[in-house]
């Protein structure tokens, strides 16, 4: 069947997050805060395996008195707030103002950047006429990242879990996306990093296609290998392999 419409997740899929360190790093320049590099370094680690950086690794244990902010993360600003700053304060912040200045870092454009190819694979579709939506499991509003790194103009719907109080694989928000794209769900590809959250699309009939959420520097081409309309000079809405 002819694509017409094809809905990117955002993190691990169009962009990454920067590294822990450079997050870290980033927030304690915000703040005019000094740390010595052992420290800074135990601070990293600490960070790490607490999960604090959204769109980071997973934390290694969610602590009780946050699991229900946890669960209901991608659901709600405040949540989402609540969750990852209280997982940043249980890292052994030298100051507790950090754990809300690492949260403002991650939701700065300075924060995010796209993979190699996805400016390209957008104008793609772009030019082949096919419609363009993201779907992200989010607690925050992504568009200005999108509008910082110029891909904003490229993208025409957005649908934010938290914007709609449940989040993926529920398939309402799959077809909240299509139906703004104004397509059947059978005429729409899902790409995605995550086979439980993105695979959710396919319940609605929705190819789904899948990249891996590596660093920048190591997915050049990720997304040019999916083979979407336009991503290789193809005729307009013709369906790739």
């Amino acid at each position: 069947m002819q694509t017409k419409g094809v809905l990117f997740d955002f993190s691990g899929t169009l962009f990454r997050s920067e590294p822990v360190a450079a997050w870290l790093r980033a927030a304690l320049d915000a703040r005019g805060t000094a740390m010595g590099q052992a420290e800074f370094e135990q601070c990293v680690r600490r960070l790490t395996a607490a999960g604090a950086l959204p769109g980071g690794p997973p934390p290694e244990r969610v602590p009780s008195e946050l699991a229900a902010a946890w669960a209901g993360r991608d659901s709600s600003a405040e949540l989402h707030r609540e969750a990852y700053t209280g997982l940043a304060r249980r890292a052994g912040l030298p100051d507790p103002a950090l754990g809300d200045a690492l949260y403002e870092r991650h939701m700065s454009p300075e924060a995010w950047q796209p993979y190699p190819d996805a400016a390209e694979v957008l104008r793609g579709l772009r030019r082949s006429g096919v419609a363009v939506g993201v779907v992200s499991n989010i607690g925050w509003d992504l568009r200005p990242v999108f509008r910082a790194h110029g891909l904003d103009e490229l993208v025409d719907a957005y649908v934010l879990s938290y914007e709609h109080g449940v989040h993926k694989p529920d398939p309402r928000l799959f077809r909240t996306a299509c139906t703004l794209l104004g397509h059947d769900p059978a005429e729409v590809v899902m790409v995605g990093d995550d086979r439980r959250a993105d695979g959710g699309a396919a319940a609605l009939g929705c190819d789904v296609r899948f990249v891996d959420p590596l660093p920048v520097a190591e997915r050049p081409d990720g997304l040019r290998a999916l083979g979407l309309p336009g991503a290789d000079g193809g005729t307009p809405g013709e369906q790739g392999s």
